[in-house]
């Protein structure tokens, strides 16, 4: 006659049977990215590119047909973009893109200045020759799309631009917060370089930043970084139409 298991067997012959099969150690592979994730991303380039436009009302229903998947992870991926500030959601009213205000950019591009000042005040002091190699070699192309006009190239260009700025301070906090804001500001894409005259504008500002760069003055870096985002701000005013007072 067999022996009675211990509690111990028992209770590991239980959590055996619970275990999925394909269950992995907490060294074994990575999981593949959440679902939600996927999804979030879908509707941040759809959003991004305005395919869905500023003000617009998503059709959850239409995206859960459109996707194959249910309303748990469409609405965990709502719940991502709204923390991101891309999209609003109003209860008993559904989820809107985010619509920026003539008062939101005025809050908004002071503090990217400050931000992003300090990210050229930092790298000014950190860079590397790869570093500023890699940098050169995204001004050329601004330069590029600048004698040819393309403001689409440009405007992707200039994201990276900013973005290796951003990294080479080695500041994780002033990236973190950077980005946040450079997503919201995507909302207004494209609309302050299709002012007349605003891409050489644009492309000026960037030779007093990569000036300052290499030669590492932190202090001229930040200032000429500062009014490179503050003259955006400006240009966009000027690319807005004057909404009448409500």
């Amino acid at each position: 006659m067999n022996a009675r298991p211990t509690q111990t067997e028992a209770v590991a012959a239980e959590n055996t049977r619970k275990a999925p099969a394909d269950a992995t150690p907490p060294n074994g592979r990575i999981a593949r990215t959440a679902l939600y994730q996927e999804v979030a991303e879908r509707l941040r380039q759809r959003i991004f590119s305005h395919e869905l436009a500023p003000g617009e009302w998503i059709d959850e229903q239409a995206l859960v047909v459109a996707y194959g998947i249910s309303r748990t992870p469409l609405r965990e991926a709502l719940k991502v973009l709204a923390a991101e500030g891309l999209v609003t959601l109003k209860p008993r009213r559904g989820c809107y893109v985010t619509e920026i205000s003539e008062r939101d950019l005025d809050d908004i591009f002071p503090l990217m200045a400050m931000l992003e000042g300090r990210s050229a005040w930092e790298a000014a002091k950190k860079w590397r020759s790869e570093d500023l190699a890699r940098l050169e070699v995204l001004h050329a192309e601004l330069e590029a799309y600048t004698a040819a006009g393309q403001i689409d190239r440009f405007f992707e260009a200039n994201q990276d631009f900013h973005r290796q700025i951003q990294e080479l301070s080695g500041n994780r906090w002033l990236l973190q917060l950077a980005q946040d804001l450079r997503k919201v500001l995507q909302l207004t894409r494209l609309h302050s370089l299709g002012v007349e005259g605003r891409l050489q504008e644009s492309m000026a500002e960037h030779h007093a930043i990569m000036a300052a760069l290499r030669t590492r003055d932190a202090d001229a870096a930040e200032v000429a970084m500062r009014k490179h985002l503050l003259a955006s701000r400006e240009a966009l005013a000027r690319a807005r139409p004057v909404r009448p007072p409500e």
